[in-house]
C-alpha cells in the first residue's frame, strides 16, 4: 500500500487550518503533519476543551484528509538550549514567561510533557482508518520536534573546548529529557528528533551519543530530514540504514550544494536563505542533490511504513507551485516493496 503522502504545515501557519486543508487536498496531499503553532493544533484546547480533538479531525476528514504526526519544534528548542531574544519570538508567551533562561527551559519541557499528552488524545480521537494504517507504521503515534543544545555553540573548537564540556552538554540532555520521554511512554507516543544543525544531534556521531545519553529510550526517534545532512557532507542512506528502527516519521525536503567554491560558505555568511553565492540552500524536492530514488528504496529496506510528508522549504519558488509540484513529485517516487523475486517465476 502506497505511503501516504502529507503536508507538514509549519510554513504555512500563517494560513487558518480550515483555508490550509482545502488547499492542501488541491495540491494533492493525502494528509496534514499539524504544526503547534499558528490554529493548526492547539495543546491546551486539546487537553482541556471537550470536542477539539474531534473538530480537528472533523476538518482534516471534511477536505479528504489525515494526519499521522503533529510537530513541536518551536517548543522543543527552547528545552536545552541557552536562551536569548529569539527564542522570544517562537515560544507561547505562556512558555516564555519573563524570560528567565532557566525558567523558560523548565517551562518548555513541561509544554513538551503537556503535548504527548495532547498528541494521545487527537490520536484517540482519530478515525478508525487512520488508526489502521498507524498500525501498519509499527503503531507509532508521533511528535516531530527539536531538543535545542546547550553545546551547539561550541561547534568550532575555538576558543578550545574545555575538557568535559561537550560530555556535560549529552548529560544536560539526558537530564532534561529523559523525563519528558517517560510522559511520552506513559501515553503510547513517541517523539521524533528532527536531526539538525542546532540540535543535540545533528549527525551520526552526535545521533550515537545522543541515544546512549538517554540510555537508548524507546521513545526516542527520528524525524529523518535529508536536507539537513546532505549539505553538511553526512551520508544520509548511512543514516537510514544504522538508525532504521528508530526512523519513526520522513520529511521529503531537499538541498543543493555547489561542489565549486563559493563567496559565501558552508556556515552562510551571516546571509539570509535564496542570496545568491550561497555554498548551500533549500530546494523543493526534486530540484536539488538529495537522491530520493536511492533513499525511497533504503525506506523499504528497512520497512518504513509511515508518511512521507514534504517539508516545503524553497526561497525562490511561490510556495502553492511548489507544493504542487511536490505533492505530485512524492507520489511518482514512492512504491510498495515487492513481496516475490522477479525471476520466481523460472523456479520449478
Amino acid at each position: 500500500m502506497p505511503r501516504p503522502v502529507c503536508l507538514f504545515t509549519g510554513q504555512w501557519a500563517d494560513l487558518p487550518l480550515e483555508v490550509l486543508a482545502k488547499k492542501a487536498k488541491a495540491f494533492g496531499y493525502d494528509g496534514l503533519e499539524l504544526a503547534c503553532w499558528g490554529d493548526h493544533f492547539e495543546v491546551h484546547r486539546a487537553l482541556d476543551e471537550d470536542g477539539y480533538c474531534e473538530a480537528l479531525w472533523k476538518t482534516l476528514t471534511s477536505n479528504g484528509l489525515h494526519s499521522f504526526a503533529i510537530s513541536a519544534h518551536l517548543v522543543g528548542q527552547a528545552v536545552c538550549d541557552p536562551i536569548d531574544a529569539r527564542h522570544q519570538a517562537i515560544l507561547p508567551p505562556e512558555v516564555w514567561g519573563d524570560g528567565d533562561p532557566e525558567g523558560v527551559r523548565q517551562r518548555a519541557a513541561e509544554e513538551m510533557k503537556a503535548t504527548a499528552r495532547a498528541a494521545s488524545r487527537f490520536f484517540e480521537a482519530a478515525p478508525n482508518d487512520v488508526k489502521a494504517q498507524l498500525a501498519r507504521s509499527n503503531g507509532r503515534r508521533v511528535v516531530n520536534g527539536f531538543t535545542g543544545s546547550s553545546i551547539w555553540h561550541l561547534l568550532y573548537s575555538f576558543p578550545p573546548v574545555q575538557k568535559g564540556q561537550i560530555e556535560a552538554g549529552f548529560a544536560d540532555f539526558a537530564n532534561r529529557w529523559k523525563s519528558i520521554l517517560d510522559v511520552f511512554d506513559e501515553v503510547d507516543v513517541s517523539f521524533a528528533l528532527e536531526v539538525h544543525p542546532t540540535e543535540i544531534a545533528f549527525d551520526i556521531v552526535t545521533t550515537r551519543r545522543a541515544i546512549a545519553a538517554i540510555d537508548g529510550h524507546a521513545r526516542f526517534g527520528f524525524n529523518f530530514d535529508p536536507s539537513h545532512l546532505g549539505y553538511q557532507n553526512v551520508d544520509y542512506l548511512a543514516f537510514l540504514r544504522e538508525f532504521g528502527d528508530r526512523i519513526f516519521n520522513v520529511h521529503v525536503k531537499d538541498v543543493w550544494w555547489s561542489e565549486r567554491p563559493t563567496p559565501i560558505g558552508t556556515f552562510g555568511g551571516h546571509t539570509d536563505f535564496g542570496v545568491d553565492g550561497r555554498a548551500w540552500d533549500f530546494r523543493s524536492p526534486g530540484r536539488g542533490r538529495v537522491d530520493f530514488e536511492a533513499l525511497i528504496r533504503v525506506l523499504g529496506s528497512i520497512d518504513y511504513q509511515g508518511p512521507l510528508t514534504v517539508e516545503w522549504e524553497d526561497p525562490n519558488m511561490d510556495r502553492e507551485f511548489g507544493a504542487t509540484e511536490a505533492a505530485a513529485f512524492v507520489r511518482r517516487l514512492d512504491f510498495p516493496r515487492s513481496e516475490i523475486a522477479f525471476d520466481d517465476a523460472f523456479s520449478d
